[in-house]
């Protein structure tokens, strides 16, 4: 399923929400997972797509002091977000990019990452065979998708909650992209076919934390596309879903901080 435009709009205050809200609840436990398996083959140069925040740039700059990091993305109001926390990193260059054509020359990188990014990428197969153009002998693509909705407990429950709201026509960015990639077989023969042929496919569960059931459906109805999608039905308006799912969210999790199950799986081709 290829996401739409719309799926792809990060802007107005979505990348901030995204940052304080959505990073440390979901991005953060996978951020430090990418980093760590990265760490291991000690690049000199590495490319980190679809960067989005810098939920994974922060750490490995952090984990690897001494690695060059071109940090892109398709959208520039992700890396101006990014760019308040760790634009004083003179190891980390920033650039607009898009996967489907990275203005990089042919083996120019040790690694190419990608912290759920390539769910959104129009064309995988294109976006791959990009990132393998762009390695160098020997090295390796790094990356992650989220596994089915039903298996991240926040995001199913919200899901859940618009089919109540919008019986109808229920708001689907978060099932349709975020949560649509999850096939092992269809990654890894992605893979295969954009030239990639040692692909391992690990699912790792974390744990998701909030501080509290607003947080969480604040996050998830106002910090993703999932914002446009609420906005562009009449009724009930964007800050009565998002409380209807925080109520949701309460029922099931509690009043006080909230912590449910998130999973994904994990890549790494060469």
């Amino acid at each position: 399923m290829t996401a739409p435009l719309s799926d792809k709009v990060f802007a107005g205050s979505v990348p901030q929400l995204y940052d304080r809200l959505m990073v440390p609840m979901i991005f953060a436990p996978y951020a430090s997972d990418l980093a760590r398996r990265i760490k291991g083959h000690r690049p000199r140069d590495l490319l980190e797509i679809a960067a989005g925040t810098g939920a994974v740039t922060a750490v490995l700059a952090t984990e690897l002091p001494d690695t060059r990091i071109t940090a892109t993305d398709l959208n520039e109001p992700m890396l101006a977000q990014a760019k308040t926390h760790l634009g004083g990193n003179a190891n980390i260059s920033w650039r607009q990019a898009d996967a489907l054509s990275l203005p990089f020359g042919d083996a120019s990188f040790d690694i190419v990452a990608c912290q759920f990014g390539a769910m959104f990428f129009p064309d995988r197969v294109k976006g791959y065979a990009e990132a393998r153009r762009v390695i160098r002998p020997g090295g390796r693509f790094l990356f992650n998708v989220w596994d089915k909705i039903e298996e991240n407990d926040f995001a199913a429950v919200m899901q859940q909650t618009m089919h109540q709201i919008f019986p109808g026509n229920p708001p689907q960015f978060m099932a349709r992209t975020p949560h649509g990639y999850h096939d092992p077989a269809r990654i890894r023969a992605d893979l295969t076919a954009a030239g990639f042929r040692d692909v391992a496919i690990e699912l790792v569960t974390h744990r998701s934390a909030a501080a509290s059931a607003q947080d969480a459906a604040i996050a998830y109805c106002q910090g993703t596309p999932m914002r446009g999608e609420i906005e562009a039905r009449d009724q009930p308006g964007l800050e009565a879903a998002t409380q209807r799912v925080a109520e949701a969210l309460a029922h099931r999790f509690g009043n006080a901080a909230i912590d449910g199950k998130i999973q994904a799986l994990v890549i790494s081709a060469a």
